[in-house]
């Protein structure tokens, strides 16, 4: 089902996954890694505002090299979804930081992140165009993972990203980006009137 995103311009197209016990076993090694990413995020993160220096996302990278050269597990995994989490922490922390200096009522404002912990945080991984492509009706993701998309449409034009998560059911599914053309609709001088109920 296609729908409008929150940056203009995009739509998501959701589609179910078949996912083999294979693959399934590759895109869960992939979640660790980049869980075990997020989490050295927050420690960097938190150490960082202890000694009052900046944590960005361009420092964080040079970390993620760092990780990689040290630890092998990690680097057997593909470097795509793990940047893309620094992106998604650093986009995630940024938020929480100009709520506080907007002061925001603590209950609008949106939370620190946190450490994820393992049975707790649902599989998510996102992949820029670099990291996956679409070839013969299955989704090719980097690493070597491959899945069958169940397509319920055809994707208008090629997708410049790709979220693949497991609901909470265990069911698999790959979220698509496409670049949209907006165009307001055609004034009618029509007005309709809408009951909320207050």
């Amino acid at each position: 089902m296609a729908a409008v995103a929150d940056g203009s311009g995009c739509a998501r197209y959701t589609f179910r996954l078949r996912v083999s016990a294979t693959a399934s076993r590759g895109l869960l090694a992939e979640w660790d890694r980049c869980r075990w990413v997020w989490n050295q995020c927050v420690a960097e993160s938190k150490a960082a505002f202890k000694a009052g220096e900046p944590c960005g996302p361009a420092g964080l990278d040079r970390k993620l090299t760092e990780w990689r050269g040290e630890h092998e597990w990690l680097s057997a995994g593909s470097s795509v979804p793990q940047q893309q989490t620094i992106r998604d922490y650093a986009k995630s922390r940024s938020k929480a930081i100009s709520d506080i200096k907007a002061r925001l009522p603590v209950k609008r404002r949106a939370g620190m992140p946190g450490f994820k912990r393992k049975h707790l945080s649902a599989p998510t991984l996102n992949f820029t165009r670099r990291g996956f492509r679409v070839k013969d009706g299955r989704l090719q993701l980097a690493g070597g993972i491959s899945v069958s998309v169940v397509w319920s449409r055809q994707l208008p034009s090629d997708p410049s990203s790709v979220r693949v998560y497991r609901d909470s059911l265990g069911h698999w599914y790959a979220s698509f980006v496409i670049p949209t053309q907006i165009a307001p609709l055609p004034k009618t001088g029509a007005v309709i009137g809408v009951d909320w109920g207050v």
